[in-house]
């Protein structure tokens, strides 16, 4: 059972977390889209547990987490009834713990991880992420790769639930990798396109996007980061 907001002690998280909830919806809504057509995943990276304990009783109920050892151990703390998606880059000698801590794999973007994720948890739900950067410091396939890989996601027997990018910090940039993103998933029949953050969610909304990750714009300025 999701705890309700008055039985919190710290009701002073729990307002501004209200507060900020809203102001993303406002956000959502300017742009023309519904907002409740938009999931709001509440990333707690660097956040303790009680935050996603406030998130739960705010009514959203994805909670993402960048890291697998961040991601087992407030697992471990919460409560809530959420759904936890692993946001971060997959690491071999990791994906079994992630996949014993996460309810999605938000970060697929090789052949290798899908073939183990498969051999590890058959039918898994995973994201296959896009990158349109080409940095060698950013998670996820290229666009050409992409068919190839949901292709074999789905051979695997695993679900593809999402295609996820992140997107390059120019505002040109980033409506065009959304757009790119958005067209891509209807091509491959993917349903879920999870793109955007706090600062461009906007661009997102407009491009399609049915999943927004917000972090910094729910909680305010990450803690220790």
């Amino acid at each position: 059972m999701t705890t309700s907001p008055a039985s919190f002690d710290n009701s002073a998280l729990i307002a501004r977390v209200a507060a900020n909830l809203a102001d993303v919806r406002a956000r959502i809504a300017r742009t023309g889209v519904d907002p409740s057509s938009v999931r709001v995943v509440a990333v707690s990276k660097t956040f303790d547990a009680s935050y996603v304990n406030v998130a739960a009783a705010l009514g959203l109920t994805t909670v993402g987490e960048n890291y697998v050892d961040e991601l087992c151990a407030k697992r471990a703390r919460v409560d809530a009834d959420v759904r936890w998606h692993y946001l971060g880059a997959l690491q071999s000698n990791k994906i079994a713990r992630a996949l014993a801590c996460a309810d999605v794999l938000c970060g697929v973007s090789r052949a290798k991880e899908i073939v183990k994720i498969a051999r590890l948890r058959p039918a898994a739900t995973i994201d296959v992420q896009v990158d349109f950067t080409s940095l060698a410091t950013r998670n996820g396939a290229a666009p050409e790769e992409v068919g190839s890989l949901v292709a074999l996601a789905r051979e695997q027997g695993l679900e593809v639930r999402a295609l996820m990018t992140v997107a390059p910090p120019s505002p040109d940039a980033a409506a065009t990798a959304f757009a790119a993103t958005s067209a891509l998933a209807n091509e491959l029949g993917v349903g879920e396109r999870s793109m955007g953050m706090s600062d461009d969610l906007e661009i997102a909304c407009r491009a399609g996007s049915t999943e927004l990750r917000i972090g910094r714009a729910l909680f305010g300025p990450r803690v220790n980061a």
